[in-house]
Parts: structure tokens; sequence; C-alpha cells
């Protein structure tokens, strides 16, 4: 009788034991689970985002032309375009009369030679 009680307690403890590794084995799976559609989450998410910027992209291409390329379009331009007086928005800059001397000046000092052109026959 006695080893049928040690038994019975060993059968217990045993049960107590097993029941503690199913629940350890069962908090493992639902860690898991969590873990993994977290990732699958987070996945869908990137693929999403990739999807958008992919849809711009392609909303960008389209604006440029047919394949993603550039549109061969080469201006051309007429004699009238460039003979057509212009306005301009803001007037010119004009440097004051002093800083045009100034730089004339510049010029003649430097080597003392008349770099003056002209036509005339040279007098000697």
């Amino acid at each position: 009788m006695a080893s049928e009680k040690e038994n019975h307690v060993v059968n217990g403890e045993d049960e107590e034991e097993e029941e503690k590794m199913e629940q350890f084995f069962a908090l493992l799976r639902n860690f898991r689970e969590a873990r993994n559609r977290r990732k699958h989450e987070l996945i869908q998410r990137e693929q999403e985002e990739i999807s958008k910027k992919k849809k711009k992209k392609k909303n960008k291409i389209s604006k440029l032309g047919d394949d993603g390329e550039k549109s061969s379009w080469v201006p051309s331009f007429e004699w009238e375009d460039f003979t057509a007086e212009i306005e301009f928005r803001r007037p010119s800059i004009i440097f004051p009369p002093s800083f045009n001397n100034k730089q004339e000046e510049k010029k003649q000092e430097d080597d003392g030679l008349d770099l003056n052109l002209s036509l005339s026959p040279a007098s000697s």
C-alpha cells in the first residue's frame, strides 16, 4: 500500500509538471503567433508604402512620356524670334561713367602701348 501511495503522489506531481509545461509551451506559441502577426503587419505596411511610391513615380513618368523617358521634343527657333523687340522687366544695369573711365585708364596704363586699331595708313 505504501508503494501505491508513493506512486499516486508521483503521478500527481507529474500531472502538475505536465500542466505547467503545457502552459509554458502555450505561452511560447502565443508569443510566436503574436510576433509573426506583427511581422506580417509591418511587411504589409512596407509593401503598401512601396506601392504608393511606385504609383507616384508612375504618375510622374506618365507626365514625361509613355516609356518613362523625357520627350524628344526639340524647340525650333524662327528668325522672327530674334528680331522682335525685347521688353525687360527691370532696367538693365548701367555702371556709372566713373567706373567705365577707370577701366579704360587701367588698360592704357598697363603697357603704355596704343592698342587701338585703325584702318588709316600708318604715319611715320
